[in-house]
């Protein structure tokens, strides 16, 4: 396990090549106040410094510095990233070109004119003076002449910043970034890095392969991370991960899964799922371990077997994270279907947001990927959590985060069951809500299967969700979207009217995509026992053709400390 610390410390070096000593001591500071639809807003404090030709628009410990270089007229940003100095430069040639405007204003005794600039469909209005001895703005980017005091911007009409005040003898605090000795970027290059030092990445797998291999037989695990482990023939990859503190804080958490095909052409089934480190139950640790034996078994109506499926006093089922679906052999394919007009993908991304089901009491979870395929070359897969800093990073209470069903066999190659029960049965579980839970909700992921013309897959049926007895929500599930995605199908079947089997509407599904979960709220279930019944309209098998569903269903909630 990688873990990619792109948030930065401040790392104070001396401004060599541009802060020079200042024997004069003249140093002014211009400060402004912002307006919002004409009401001050109170937290704004733009301001910048001016001293020996240069505008210095940053804080101290800002982690990118940012200045306007009038000596030289060029804008400097500098930022540091892993443990090295960046900087990228702009000639004032190079800036936005405005339109000048035969309108002026006097603001704080200076009769400035007024200059106009577009920027991705957005105007802004500046009004500036070329006869002070200071220099800058608020903005570098909106800079209407090489010697521009920009002294009061507009933005959309209902934005104003307007300068209110200009001190002598300011104080310049602080030391900078060392601008010679950093490296020389491109501005794209620059924004990149910009980005990504905001949040942190959390790498859990790269490049992994997921496959079907009879040879791979694991019994035992280690208890350290950084370690992948490979289940169920090679279907399921499992690593212990520790979280972050950030998310105690109120981050951000987004899963990123990217996909390839390693060999293998069909569309296939796949979750990312977690399991709590410490867990006091049962989970479906005890399946990749010891066979799906060893997983608490509900019997149908019917006399079927289901392995693993629902959470009772000794058993947590699988956290499901993330539900997709492989494309029709996206990479592996490319050149061995090659189509006039038609620009294969080269790989899946998909990304989802996930922080409701984060813990925030646990410092180490089990994470893992499973992809359903019987094919050698199977899939190749990476695995990485974007955790973005609350914009108020306030310690929050506990998640409460309670798994309670899930029918998709991650050990299918185990020999653990489909979901098939809807036919003969309904999916029942008792449910403990705790004292003390508030914003309570169920995600609810369904997903319909059986892949002939008759098929569930291509059907639309009925979904109801019942508690106590009585009915909280009701779905078809439904994709009509699927054509949308072509491009990440090269090896799906081509037909005689045109269309290719990947552009179906499907039971929420499509080959290359994500299925979220539907959001059920259940901010009235009191504390105590509660029965959760899950009820599908499953169609009819014909000969060895058969229906299928893959429900997952989470518990969510925080818990109040303030009672």
């Amino acid at each position: 396990m990688k873990i990619f610390l792109v948030f930065t410390t401040a790392l104070f070096l001396s401004f060599t090549a541009i802060a020079q000593e200042d024997t004069t001591n003249n140093i002014t500071k211009v400060e402004y106040k912002e307006y919002r639809n004409g009401k001050l807003n109170e937290n704004s404090n733009l301001s910048f410094i001016f001293k020996n030709e240069i505008a210095y628009l940053s804080k101290s410990n800002d982690k990118i510095q940012s200045f306007i270089d009038f000596k030289n007229h060029q804008n400097i940003d500098v930022i540091h990233y892993k443990n090295s100095d960046y900087k990228t430069t702009t000639s004032f040639n190079n800036l936005l070109k405005p339109i000048y405007l035969d309108q002026t204003e006097t603001i704080l005794g200076y009769q400035c004119s007024k200059a106009e600039f577009s920027y991705f469909s957005n105007k802004i209005e500046v009004w500036y003076t070329n006869k002070s001895d200071v220099k800058g703005s608020p903005y570098k980017k909106y800079l209407p002449s090489k010697s521009a005091l920009v002294l009061k911007i507009v933005i959309n009409g209902n934005r104003e910043i307007v300068a209110s005040k200009i001190v002598k003898n300011s104080e310049l605090t602080g030391a900078y970034y060392s601008i010679e000795s950093s490296k020389e970027i491109s501005e794209p290059e620059f924004e990149e890095f910009k980005i990504k030092s905001r949040y942190t990445t959390l790498s859990v797998f790269s490049d992994e392969l997921i496959n079907f291999d009879p040879s791979i037989k694991t019994t035992s695990i280690e208890d350290f991370n950084n370690k992948t482990y490979r289940f169920s023939n090679g279907s399921v990859i499992l690593k212990r991960v520790k979280l972050p503190n950030s998310i105690k804080k109120n981050a951000q958490v987004y899963a990123t899964l990217t996909n390839s095909s390693n060999g293998d052409a069909y569309d296939r089934t796949g979750t990312v799922f977690m399991i709590p480190v410490n867990d006091e139950k049962q989970n479906m640790l005890n399946g990749f371990l010891k066979g799906v034996d060893e997983l608490p078994k509900l019997i149908d109506n019917k006399g079927g077997v289901y392995q693993g499926v629902i959470s009772d006093e000794k058993y947590n089922s699988p956290i499901e994270l993330m539900r997709f679906f492989t494309s029709f052999g996206i990479g592996h394919f490319n050149n061995l279907r090659v189509i006039n007009n038609y620009p294969w993908r080269k790989e899946v991304v998909y990304k989802q947001d996930v922080s409701a089901l984060i813990p925030t009491n646990q410092n180490e979870v089990w994470i893992g990927v499973f992809i359903g395929n019987y094919d050698k070359g199977g899939h190749k897969v990476s695995l990485d959590f974007d955790i973005y800093p609350s914009f108020e990073e306030n310690e929050i209470g506990n998640r409460w985060i309670q798994p309670i069903f899930n029918t998709v066999n991650i050990l299918e190659m185990s020999g653990q069951n489909y979901g098939r029960l809807f036919k003969n049965d309904t999916l029942k579980v008792t449910v403990t809500i705790p004292e003390n839970i508030k914003n309570k909700k169920l995600l609810f992921t369904s997903t319909g299967h059986g892949g002939w013309g008759g098929g569930d897959e291509f059907n639309q049926k009925l979904n109801e969700v019942y508690v106590d007895g009585k009915l909280v929500y009701s779905v078809i599930p439904w994709r009509t979207d699927c054509a949308t995605y072509r491009l990440s199908n090269p090896a799906s079947g081509n037909f005689g009217n045109g269309q290719s089997s990947s552009d179906f509407s499907r039971s929420n599904w499509c080959p290359g995509t994500l299925t979220p979960p539907y959001i059920i709220p259940l901010s009235n279930l009191e504390p105590g026992k509660h029965i959760i019944e899950v009820v599908i309209k499953q169609g009819d098998d014909e000969g060895s053709s058969f229906n299928h569903w893959g429900v997952s269903g989470v518990l969510i909630g925080d818990e109040n400390n303030l009672d």
